[in-house]
């Protein structure tokens, strides 16, 4: 799938941004308090030592931010496994690579080589902010498939009643819930033509049959009530989702995009 406009504007933007910061003086580069990932043997001074390169990391990405007219708040700095490499969350945004210097910002994937197969070392990361994310929304306001016995897993799936694969995946849905498989959809729409005929189905009385009638063709009434259709699909944004449908655990890991009921279980068992 392509990536969606607004992700090409933010990349582009950011992209700007970092031109600009990076544009400074050789005098200004040598005054620089350049921070480097030390780890001090343990204990509280390693802490202390972590705590401090990461409110350092901050000061000095928010400036740059600010010079380059960039509204971006900063939620959460991790040091990854690549030296002097920092993992920053940023409200309302995709997460991305920093350098620990604050000097470069990195927009993609980091693969791990050495293996016998190549790690994406995003994944976890995504995954622990993604698990945060899911476990934060009130299943009141999704369109939830529940078991018809025993719970044995949740699964998350973004979904647009346009989608053909959407629709493929939801003849799946009374499979996966025999299997003990409770699926929770989350409004995805996948252009703004497809956001009033989501909000529709989000405004309904009965989600589960208005999705059926969607899916089908049927054009459903407009949207009365007040429904998080449009701060669902900016989750999807946050969370890396540039297509329908797409899969989650509830350990915020991505399962695919179209799977069978079946390829389903395996992974969530793998």
């Amino acid at each position: 799938m392509q990536l969606t406009r607004s992700k090409v504007l933010l990349a582009c933007y950011l992209a700007s941004g970092l031109m600009l910061s990076a544009c400074s003086k050789a005098d200004d580069a040598k005054k620089d308090n350049t921070l480097i990932a030390t780890a001090p043997a343990t204990g509280e001074e390693s802490n202390i030592t972590e705590r401090n390169a990461k409110q350092r990391l901050i000061k000095t990405l928010d400036k740059h931010f600010k010079t380059a007219g960039i509204d971006a708040k900063i939620t959460d700095v991790q040091l990854t496994e690549m030296p002097n490499i920092y993992w920053v969350t940023l409200e309302g945004m995709g997460s991305v690579y920093v350098s620990s210097d604050g000097k470069y910002l990195i927009q993609g994937d980091v693969i791990r080589l050495g293996g016998k197969e190549l790690s994406n070392i995003s994944d976890q990361l995504q995954a622990a902010e993604n698990k945060i994310l899911l476990a934060n929304l009130k299943t009141a306001d999704l369109l939830v498939y529940p078991t018809k016995g025993k719970t044995k897993h949740v699964v998350y799936i973004f979904t647009d009643a346009s989608c053909p694969y959407c629709h493929k995946l939801h003849a799946q849905i009374p499979d996966m819930n025999s299997k003990g498989i409770e699926v929770r959809y989350i409004a995805w729409p996948r252009g703004e033509q497809f956001m009033p005929a989501m909000e529709s189905i989000w405004c309904s009385p009965d989600r589960q049959k208005a999705f059926d009638q969607a899916i089908t063709d049927v054009e459903l009434p407009a949207a009365t009530c007040a429904n998080p259709v449009k701060e669902q699909y900016q989750l999807g944004l946050k969370m890396g989702v540039n297509g329908t449908p797409a899969i989650y655990n509830s350990n915020g890991q991505y399962l695919g995009g179209y799977l069978t009921a079946d390829e389903v279980i395996k992974r969530l068992e793998k």
